[in-house]
């Protein structure tokens, strides 16, 4: 048996705390679930109105450990966009990702946080497919990409802010060593 300082056993106890599967788990909320926006005004004075049916697979997630613990957490997304021009509806198939930037540290009086550097649309990759040549011409003018990862972006940054997920990225080590004290 070899003692360890107390600086090495919160640096040791930080690895194994944090790992890919438990900051997986704490994105579980906004992760693996499919759901419906609009419609939602867009172009100039709202001309047309957007719908988009959204799936989230499972993020990809990936560790590094230096100086501070970090992740790059890679969403897969599968958007089906409806643009309605009023005179004509144009559908839109979307893959993509969104990738985010999150920073394990230790937090007073005993926590452990897990920052989320929120998503700019330059963190969101898509490739867009138009059904015909009318969706690709106005997919090309109106810059359907840029919009759509503009889109991405706030979205995915005010569900990591939602009260479940702020919480889950929150962990009370104090409260949990009691509990664990407690079953024993």
């Amino acid at each position: 048996m070899s003692e360890l300082t107390y600086e090495q056993f919160g640096r040791r106890f930080f690895e194994v705390a944090v790992t890919e599967k438990r900051v997986g788990s704490a994105f579980s909320a906004i992760t693996g679930d499919s759901f419906d926006v609009g419609p939602i005004p867009s172009g100039p004075g709202g001309i047309a109105k957007v719908q988009a049916r959204v799936s989230i697979d499972e993020p990809q997630i990936i560790r590094d450990i230096s100086e501070l613990i970090t992740f790059t957490v890679r969403i897969p997304l599968s958007i089906r966009l409806l643009v309605d021009l009023k005179v004509d509806r144009i559908r839109y198939d979307v893959e993509g990702s969104v990738q985010l930037a999150l920073t394990a540290r230790a937090v007073e009086p005993l926590e452990l946080h897990i920052d989320v550097t929120p998503p700019r649309p330059a963190d969101v990759t898509v490739g867009v497919a138009s059904r015909n040549l009318r969706g690709e011409i106005i997919r090309l003018v109106a810059q359907v990409d840029d919009e759509i990862k503009r889109f991405i972006a706030r979205d995915v940054a005010a569900r990591i802010e939602a009260p479940e997920v702020t919480s889950a990225r929150i962990i009370d080590v104090e409260a949990e060593l009691g509990r664990a004290f407690e079953s024993m």
